[in-house]
C-alpha cells in the first residue's frame, strides 16, 4: 500500500484543505502515515502570511527530502501559489500546486511517477472565479466540526499578502454546505463552526445570497444545536444578519471581530474599511441584538507610523469596548505588500511594550466578561479530559459564548450537550458543575 505524509503550516482553513487533499489520496488506495516516518509522497501545504510562515515552510521541504530522498515531495498552499518559482529551486522538490487545481494532485503525483519531472502546476489565481469544491467529509476537532464556506478576499488591507495567494472572494455553493452540515449532523457533529479566508464575505459573488441567508438555511438543519462563525468584519453586519444573531436560536452568542487597530489614522493606513467611530456603532448594535454576547478580536501593535498617542487611543476603546478576548500580534513585515515599504517602522522594544500592555488588558476584560456569568447554566459541549489534570475525573469544553469551562464528569459525556454551572471565574478557563445532561432531546439531571 503506497504511502503520503502531511504537514500543514498555517490557518485552520489550510487544514482544511490538507483534509480535503487527503481524502483523494484516501480514495486512491494510499495510507497516511506520520511526516516524520518514511513515506512514498510527502505533501507540504504552506503559509504565507508572514517571512517566517515562508522559512519554516522551507524547512519542512527540505526535511521531507531528507527522511525520503527517493519520495514524491509535491508543495502546495499560500507561499507554494506565490512563490513557485523559488520552491522549485529547492533541489528534491518534484511537484508545486497553489491553491486552485488541487483536485487533479493524484493526476499530477502519477504523470511524476512514470516521468520524474517536476511539474509546476500554478496558474494565475486572480483569474479565479469558482469555489473549488473538495471533499471533506469530517473534518473537526473532536466535538466542532469546521465546514468551508468561502475562499479568497477582496480587501487588499496594506499589511497582508492574503488576496494575492488565494485570490478574490469565492463562495462555495450554499446546497452544497447544507448537504455537508446535513452529513456533518448525522456523523454526531452538534455544532459547526463556518470558515473561510474571509468568511464574512460570502455571498458577495452570489446573486441574492448572503450570510445571513445561508445562516437562516443552517438554523433549518435538524440536529445541528450550534452555528458559529470563524470571523466577521464589523462592516458586513447588516440589518438581516442583526436579525439572525437576535431570532436564531442556534446562532452562538460569539463572535470575532477583528479591529486590527484603534486608531484613526492607523486604521486608514492599513486601509481599513471602517472608522472607529463606526466599528464602536456597529458593536453597540450587536449587543442589542444579542445581549451578552462575546466579542473576541485580533489587534496588531507597532503598524508603521503607530505613535505613541495613537496606541493610547487604541487601548481606550479596546478598553471601551470590554472585548471578552483579544488576540495580540506585533507588525511584522510581510514582503510584497504596501506596508512593508512604509517608512516610520516601529522599533521592536516599543512594539513588544505595547503589545504586553495589550495582552494585559485583554486578560483583565476576559476575567471581566466570565466573571457576569457566575451562579448562570451555560450549555457547553465537553470535547475532552481537561489537560491540566489528566485522569482528574474532569472535563472541558466551550459554551455557546466561548467561555471554557471545567466541570467534573467523565469521557461518556464528550460531545453531548451539557448544562454547566459556572462557580468561578477565570482567564483562560472557568470552573463549573454539571447540572444536567441533554440526549436525544431527553435532559437527564445529573446526580
Amino acid at each position: 500500500m503506497p504511502s503520503v505524509a502531511f504537514y500543514t503550516l498555517g490557518c485552520k482553513v489550510n487544514f482544511y484543505d490538507t483534509e480535503a487533499i487527503w481524502q483523494l489520496f484516501k480514495n486512491e488506495g494510499y495510507e497516511q502515515v506520520d511526516f516524520e516516518q518514511t513515506a512514498d509522497v510527502y505533501v507540504i501545504n504552506t503559509c504565507h502570511v508572514t517571512n517566517t510562515g515562508d522559512k519554516k515552510s522551507r524547512q519542512m521541504i527540505r526535511r521531507a527530502v531528507r527522511r525520503n530522498p527517493e519520495a514524491i515531495v509535491a508543495v502546495t498552499g499560500c507561499y507554494a501559489q506565490t512563490s513557485p518559482a523559488e520552491i522549485l529551486d529547492i533541489p528534491g522538490v518534484d511537484l508545486v500546486v497553489g491553491n486552485q487545481d488541487r483536485d487533479k494532485f493524484l493526476s499530477y503525483v502519477h504523470e511524476i511517477e512514470q516521468q520524474r519531472k517536476p511539474i509546476n502546476a500554478v496558474r494565475n489565481i486572480m483569474k479565479t472565479r469558482v469555489f473549488e469544491e473538495m471533499d471533506v467529509p469530517d473534518f473537526a476537532e473532536r466535538t466542532r466540526a469546521f465546514l468551508k464556506i468561502q475562499d479568497g478576499c477582496n480587501n487588499f488591507c496594506t499589511f497582508c499578502i492574503i488576496p494575492w495567494s488565494r485570490g478574490l472572494s469565492r463562495s462555495r455553493d450554499p446546497k452544497s454546505i447544507i448537504n455537508q452540515a446535513e452529513q456533518l449532523v448525522r456523523a454526531g457533529y452538534k455544532e459547526i463552526v463556518l470558515t473561510g479566508i474571509h468568511t464574512g464575505g460570502f455571498g458577495d459573488d452570489l446573486e441574492n445570497y448572503r450570510l445571513s441567508d445561508l445562516l437562516w438555511d443552517l438554523d433549518r438543519v435538524e440536529g445541528l444545536e450550534r452555528i458559529r462563525i470563524s470571523s466577521i468584519e464589523a462592516s458586513q453586519i447588516d440589518d438581516k444578519m442583526l436579525e439572525v444573531l437576535n431570532k436564531s436560536t442556534k446562532m452562538c452568542r460569539h463572535l470575532h471581530i477583528p479591529l486590527q487597530a484603534g486608531d484613526d489614522t492607523v486604521l486608514k493606513r492599513m486601509r481599513r474599511k471602517y472608522t472607529t467611530e463606526e466599528f464602536l456603532t456597529k458593536i453597540k448594535l450587536i449587543r442589542q441584538a444579542m445581549p451578552d454576547v462575546a466579542i473576541t478580536t485580533d489587534v496588531i501593535v507597532g503598524f508603521p507610523g503607530e505613535t505613541d498617542e495613537m496606541f493610547r487611543n487604541g487601548y481606550e476603546l479596546m478598553k471601551e469596548i470590554g472585548f471578552s478576548e483579544m488576540h495580540v500580534f506585533p507588525y511584522s513585515k510581510r514582503t510584497g505588500t504596501p506596508a512593508a515599504r512604509m517608512e516610520d517602522q516601529v522599533d521592536e522594544e516599543v512594539k513588544n511594550v505595547r503589545v504586553q500592555k495589550l495582552i494585559d488588558l485583554s486578560e483583565e476584560l476576559q476575567l471581566a466578561y466570565a466573571e457576569k456569568f457566575v451562579g448562570q447554566i451555560l450549555d457547553v459541549i465537553p470535547e475532552r479530559e481537561y489537560k491540566g489534570a489528566p485522569n482528574s475525573g474532569k472535563m472541558q469544553g466551550y459554551s455557546g459564548n466561548y467561555l471554557q469551562l471545567v466541570f467534573d464528569g467523565g469521557p461518556e459525556l464528550e460531545g453531548k450537550m451539557c448544562r454547566v454551572k459556572l462557580t468561578k471565574a477565570g482567564v483562560n478557563e472557568c470552573e463549573g458543575e454539571l447540572v444536567s445532561v441533554l440526549e436525544s432531546g431527553v435532559t437527564a439531571y445529573a446526580q
